[in-house]
């Protein structure tokens, strides 16, 4: 695929000693895809973001767009779009005037105008919300306003910053997946920021984790959440439990009483295993290689969520049968699923 966005060993320092914020990164977001910059506070997503819009000018390296390099180019002359955590909406501005406004800046003629805006809105489901102002409308309905805002100026690369934080969960869950299906229909090429670990999974072709300026793994969502390369990226991709284990020379590894074969090559001697939730496989007393004890249950509607005590430490559970409760005090054993278990090193 053609790169739609290339990071040549950029770096970033806002302080005169020279502290780089950004630490010399290199990545490509190929054309009609969209990458998510996942991290926690301050690790550099937000920055390398403004940097792609041109807000931001790199210390050092190559920016490129479209094959184009655009290091030294002002905001306004780059074909960038930038959808703000905040809307930034014009409150005294009707939405037709919102949507329209980067259209009469850039001097397009009335009847086109009119023609791209109606058909923005008509793209994300705002048609003939036009002459409304924004004060009447929804979170959900501003976010929209501020995609068409952006949209309408067809431009090559469209970024988001944080767009749904102010969102409530039902909501988040409704423009993630709009925004996911309006990114794979209109093949856009987006770099999306974001501190949730759900919401890049939901949308992204690639995910960036990114911490304290470098990129600490990138990858698909399954890669990153099912092979982490860290104890970091295990951790900061969903919940996972770490726990001490040993590598044989024959490649099998061995968490107390349970044992199976590394998926990949290994080096032998301890190693972290990480192990996702859903991995484990709840049986009988008796059933699965590691005894448990419950000490605690929660009924969650689709699932259980069990803490329970074992040899090798306490241990979170989620369970989806649901048919079968565990109770306080019950025995049961573990097993686990090769699915959502992780060798690191030690």
């Amino acid at each position: 695929m053609k790169p739609g966005i290339e990071f040549k060993n950029i770096t970033k320092a806002y302080t005169k000693d020279g502290a780089l914020a950004v630490k010399g990164i290199n990545f490509t977001v190929p054309k009609g895809t969209l990458t998510t910059l996942l991290g926690p506070s301050g690790c550099g997503k937000t920055t390398t973001l403004r940097m792609i819009a041109g807000l931001e000018s790199p210390s050092g390296g190559q920016i490129l767009i479209d094959g184009v390099d655009v290091t030294t180019l002002s905001a306004a002359e780059r074909n960038v779009s930038l959808v703000f955590q905040s809307y930034a909406l014009f409150p005294h501005m009707t939405i037709f005037d919102n949507v329209a406004y980067g259209l009469k800046v850039a001097g397009v003629d009335r009847a086109r105008t009119r023609e791209r805006v109606d058909a923005a809105l008509d793209t994300v489901g705002l048609k003939g919300f036009g002459a409304r102002w924004p004060g009447e409308l929804s979170g959900g309905q501003q976010q929209r306003v501020a995609l068409a805002r952006a949209l309408v100026l067809e431009p090559a690369v469209l970024l988001f910053d944080e767009p749904l934080s102010n969102l409530d969960a039902r909501l988040r869950r409704q423009m993630r997946d709009e925004i996911r299906a309006l990114q794979q229909r209109l093949q856009l090429t987006v770099a999306y920021v974001t501190h949730d670990q759900s919401e890049a999974l939901a949308v992204s072709d690639q995910i960036i984790v990114m911490r304290d300026g470098l990129i600490a793994q990138a990858g698909s969502p399954s890669d990153l959440y099912e092979r982490p390369n860290s104890e970091f990226v295990a951790g900061f991709m969903g919940e996972a439990l770490l726990l001490p284990a040993n590598v044989t020379h024959g490649g099998d590894v061995q968490l107390g009483p349970l044992s199976w074969r590394a998926p990949d090559a290994v080096p032998s001697g301890r190693a972290l295993v990480a192990v996702r939730p859903e991995a484990w496989m709840v049986g009988d007393a008796g059933q699965y290689g590691l005894a448990a004890r419950v000490l605690k249950a929660t009924y969650l509607g689709g699932f259980y969520e069990y803490t329970l005590a074992t040899d090798i430490g306490e241990l979170f559970v989620v369970c989806p049968h649901v048919d079968r409760s565990r109770n306080v005090a019950d025995a049961v054993s573990l097993g686990m699923h090769q699915r959502g278990v992780s060798v690191l090193r030690a």
